[in-house]
């Protein structure tokens, strides 16, 4: 009975394959092949990014410009805007009534937030694939859609930024006094004119400052935007250092995207399957024991111990830097966390890693709370880093995994003017709720600070609430690069 209810959905897959758009067609035969379950949210965030499919059929190429590109597209009325998108949809009315195609003004982005583990990143990179594959001849009107092909990049927006104060060093290296934006801008909008962002967030005052100018620069491109993020838009850089100043980005985006939120949806599907392959190991002591002995042999079988190399190996960054693995062979590196999380190192040291090592392995993880602020911020970068370039991550802890993230709450309290972050503690999934105090030398006791209590900066503030964000985001991609098959595509031979 199952096979037949299975061939039966698949036949209304095909059917509905006339009536829907790539998007939905792709989703509903994931549903029937039971790889993922049904759900309206997602459903209905499916038939939004196949609108938007269909709109880039009529998205102008990039200018070329002799000259610096202008703002004033973006900086015009309200209703010069208005009027804009009315001439775009009566153009794609003709288009499709007559078969003519034109171009109009640029379709307006899409900005996504909820939860983690809601399907953001999943439906859009289901219409990622849409945009470069031809329609299928089995779903096409006489054949007359054509292959939709636009320049693409899909990136997670860490590593966007990366690449864009990389451009910025390089740039001012020969022209000191020379304006970067405005060209990397061009070269960007060259390169793709569909950008999809994984994990939007802004935590740095030096993204922020960037943002606004650049992200005009390239819709005034014609670049469209599709992003995912945990956060909504007006909850941006909450709390950063001038956060006055970013604003009007956050106003921008609203203007010129579509803001959807999935935040009704609260059920994490990466936690619906548990991790079943070997990639998480913990024992709850240092001292040497059988748990630990046979930890030791598992992760020794993990790395191939007969491959190992003496010498150490120094992983190109960028910005004329380099970081040092000692323990390591073609395809592993073996880390204390101690090496990784609490050296000052950042998200360029750990895509270089992955770029240069399918497989790492970390020892002696220690529970992340609220004492581990920075050590916990790396890891955490460190996991998105590894997750997006499916690198496979094995890891060996203190605790189990489930416990290996301490959810806090971060607030700002004041006494007698004096600003004083309180971070209060949630224990994983045994532990009560707990505040952490510390003792004045004459005795008083105090809530903990990440900063010492007094003159802490709305900017740590900000970036403290936002940890809490990415360490839920973080035990749930654990959870599923934990399974069997993550990361085998990667595997190389020694």
């Amino acid at each position: 009975m199952t096979i037949i209810n299975t061939l039966r959905a698949r036949h209304r897959v095909t059917q509905s394959c006339f009536s829907t758009g790539p998007v939905t067609a792709a989703y509903e035969l994931k549903v029937a092949k039971g790889e993922v379950q049904r759900d309206d949210a997602q459903v209905a965030l499916a038939a939004k990014l196949d609108a938007l499919h269909d709109a880039l059929s009529s998205l102008p190429p990039v200018p070329v410009r002799g000259d610096k590109p202008t703002e004033s597209r973006f900086t015009s009325s309200p209703l010069l805007r208005s009027l804009a998108r009315c001439l775009a949809s009566a153009q794609s009315f003709l288009r499709k009534k007559f078969h003519l195609w034109s171009f109009g003004p640029p379709p307006r982005g899409m900005y996504i937030h909820g939860p983690v583990g809601v399907g953001k990143s999943f439906l859009m990179d289901l219409f990622y694939a849409s945009v470069s594959a031809p329609d299928d001849d089995s779903c096409s009107d006489n054949n007359r859609h054509k292959r939709i092909q636009k320049t693409k990049r899909r990136v997670h927006f860490h590593e966007f930024m990366l690449d864009v104060h990389r451009r910025i060093f390089e740039y001012k290296q020969e022209h000191p006094r020379g304006d970067a934006i405005p060209v990397i801008a061009q070269q960007l909008a060259q390169e793709a004119q569909l950008l999809c962002f994984d994990e939007f967030q802004v935590t740095e005052i030096a993204d922020a400052m960037i943002l606004k100018r650049l992200f005009l620069l390239l819709l005034d491109s014609n670049v469209v935007m599709v992003a995912t993020s945990n956060r909504s838009p007006d909850t941006l850089y909450e709390g950063g250092l001038n956060r006055s100043l970013f604003l009007p980005f956050i106003d921008m985006l609203k203007d010129t995207s579509d803001i959807i939120s999935m935040e009704s949806s609260h059920k994490d599907y990466r936690r619906e399957n548990r991790a079943d392959g070997q990639s998480y190991f913990w024992s709850n002591t240092d001292v040497q024991g059988d748990d630990n002995s046979n930890m030791q042999t598992q992760l020794e079988a993990i790395f191939g111990g007969t491959a190992s190399r003496t010498e150490a190996e120094n992983i190109f960054v960028g910005f004329g830097r380099t970081i040092q693995v000692t323990r390591l062979n073609n395809r592993c590196a073996w880390f204390d966390f101690s090496e990784l999380c609490d050296q000052p190192l950042g998200a360029a040291d750990y895509i270089s890693l992955c770029n240069r090592f399918p497989v790492i392995i970390i020892e002696r993880v220690p529970q992340l709370d609220a004492n581990h602020l920075n050590e916990a911020r790396r890891f955490v970068t460190l996991i998105d880093a590894c997750y997006e370039s499916r690198t496979r991550l094995v890891l060996s802890a203190h605790v189990p995994l489930d416990e290996l993230f301490v959810n806090f709450e971060a607030q700002i309290e004041s006494c007698d003017g004096d600003g004083e972050l309180i971070v209060n503690e949630k224990g994983g999934n045994s532990s009560s709720f707990a505040t952490t105090m510390i003792r004045t030398k004459e005795g008083e006791y105090y809530e903990w600070s990440a900063t010492g209590r007094v003159g802490v900066s709305l900017a740590q503030f900000s970036s403290a609430n936002d940890l809490a964000f990415s360490f839920r985001r973080a035990a749930s991609r654990l959870v599923q690069m934990g399974g069997a098959n993550w990361g085998l595509l990667n595997e190389r031979s020694d």
